[in-house]
C-alpha cells in the first residue's frame, strides 16, 4: 500500500512549499504524471518541477529536488531534466549542497524538520540526519557559501546579518 496522497497526509504542507517555490522564481506546474516518474509525483523537466499531487508521497521531496535546480548555475538549471545526472560534476552543485538548501528552505517556510527529513527519505536514515542538521552540521553549507547563495562563519570572511539558514539568494546566479 503506498503513502496517502497530499490531499490525506501533509496537505497542509503542500501549498505553502508551491508558493515558496513560485515566489523565489522556480517553475512548478501541476500535471498528472506516469507512475514510474523518478520520486513518486514528481519529475524535474526544462529547469523547472511538475508535480502530480495524486501521486506524491511526501511533500517536502518537493523542497529536496528544488534544491538541485537552485544549486544550478543559470545555464545548466535551464535545461536540467530527469535525474539531473549531466549535472552531476558541477561544483557546489551537489547532493549535499540540495540537501542543505532545502533546510534552509524548511526553515524560511517555518514547516517542521521532518517534512523535509520523512520517514520515507534518505535511504532510511532521515532520523540521522534531521539530527546531524539540528546539531548545526549542515553538509552542503561550504558549498552554498562558496557558490554565493548564503553565508556562514567558517566559510565567509564576515560574513554579516545574513547568514545560513537565512540565504542571500535562493537561486544560484
Amino acid at each position: 500500500m503506498s503513502a496517502p496522497p497530499p490531499a490525506m497526509a501533509h496537505a497542509a504542507h503542500y501549498r505553502p512549499i508551491l508558493d515558496f517555490l513560485a515566489g523565489i522564481g522556480l517553475p512548478v506546474s501541476e500535471a498528472p504524471l506516469p507512475p514510474d516518474s523518478f520520486l513518486p509525483g514528481i519529475v524535474i523537466r526544462d529547469g523547472g518541477l511538475i508535480v502530480d499531487p495524486d501521486r506524491l508521497q511526501w511533500p517536502g521531496d518537493l523542497l529536496h529536488e528544488a534544491g538541485h535546480l537552485a544549486v544550478l548555475p543559470p545555464a545548466l538549471r535551464a535545461r536540467a531534466s530527469d535525474d539531473l545526472a549531466e549535472e552531476q560534476d558541477v561544483a557546489h552543485a551537489g547532493e549535499q549542497e540540495a540537501m542543505a538548501w532545502a533546510w534552509a528552505a524548511v526553515q524560511a517556510i517555518g514547516l517542521p524538520p521532518d517534512v523535509l527529513m520523512h520517514e520515507g527519505g534518505y535511504h532510511g536514515q532521515s532520523a540521522a540526519v534531521l539530527q546531524m542538521y539540528a546539531v548545526g552540521i549542515v553538509p552542503g553549507l561550504r558549498g552554498l557559501c562558496e557558490s554565493g547563495m548564503t553565508a556562514a562563519r567558517g566559510f565567509t570572511p564576515e560574513p554579516g546579518d545574513v547568514q545560513y539558514p537565512r540565504m542571500l539568494r535562493w537561486l544560484r546566479a
